[in-house]
């Protein structure tokens, strides 16, 4: 199978040559593909938020194959890995960064190690393996190497995972940690969208009055509303400002919601 479509995701930036090395090991032996650059701005080494941004995208693309690399261990013993999953192919570092966009894409169908140094750019960095392994071997399977001839295989049971974040749903509210936050602000939780059916029109979050509702102008300019984001995660916003900087909380942080009444 080929691949017309490769996305790329990583924690590199844009102020450096780090991205466009990787497209050009990807487009030197794969010249027919495009590439999609998801995002670069993953802050750097974050495992945890690559991951999150990378399983909240891939479900919206076509069948590709996503290069990702946030992957503070490079040069170390971590495994360089491919995992082939129903709707696409996923190629990175095995530190937690992949499985979750794994499952998106319907499961883990099959995982190897990357060890087959032909489909590698020589002589490989320590420091580089987004350019001389990850971007040569999307080329390669993108022109139709199966994944089987990447390396051995691991069971996809073995894979590293990252621990799911923290989430408590009592008869009297929620408790979830905060997982993303946006540049506007909206503080992403680790409770699924099916969990604000529970909640009371009138909210305290961690202490701070809110209401629930469908949209961010569900409530008055300046006020918190609780609501169903477009990840199917509950959100609390805040009408034309920053709900972050009004409950003064970080990824990470637990937010509490419960009744007002």
């Amino acid at each position: 199978m080929t691949y017309r479509l490769i996305s790329f995701t990583t924690d590199y930036g844009t102020r450096d040559g780090f991205v466009a090395a990787c497209h050009g090991t990807m487009l030197w032996s794969a010249p027919h593909v495009s590439i999609l650059d998801v995002t670069h701005e993953i802050p750097p080494g974050d495992v945890r938020g690559g991951a999150l941004v990378l399983a909240q995208t891939v479900p919206y693309l076509p069948e590709s194959i996503h290069v990702a690399v946030v992957d503070p261990g490079v040069g170390t013993n971590r495994r360089a890995i491919a995992i082939e999953a129903p709707r696409g192919v996923l190629i990175g570092p095995d530190n937690g960064l992949l499985p979750w966009a794994a499952d998106a894409l319907g499961g883990v169908d099959r995982a190897v190690e990357l060890t087959e140094s032909r489909w590698h750019r020589e002589p490989v960095s320590r420091t580089f393996h987004g350019r001389d392994v990850f971007g040569p071997v999307a080329a390669a399977v993108a022109t139709g190497t199966a994944l089987t001839s990447l390396g051995g295989p691991i069971d996809p049971g073995d894979l590293v995972r990252l621990p799911d974040p923290l989430l408590s749903i009592t008869a009297n509210g929620l408790t979830a940690e905060v997982i993303a936050i946006d540049r506007f602000g909206n503080v992403q939780t680790a409770a699924p969208g099916s969990a604000a059916t529970g909640l009371a029109q009138r909210l305290l979050v961690n202490g701070t009055a809110a209401k629930s509702g469908e949209t961010f102008g569900s409530v008055e300019t300046g006020k918190l509303v609780v609501l169903v984001d477009s990840a199917d995660r509950v959100t609390i916003a805040r009408n034309g400002g920053s709900a972050a900087e009004s409950l003064d909380v970080r990824i990470g942080d637990m937010v509490r919601l419960t009744a007002a009444d």
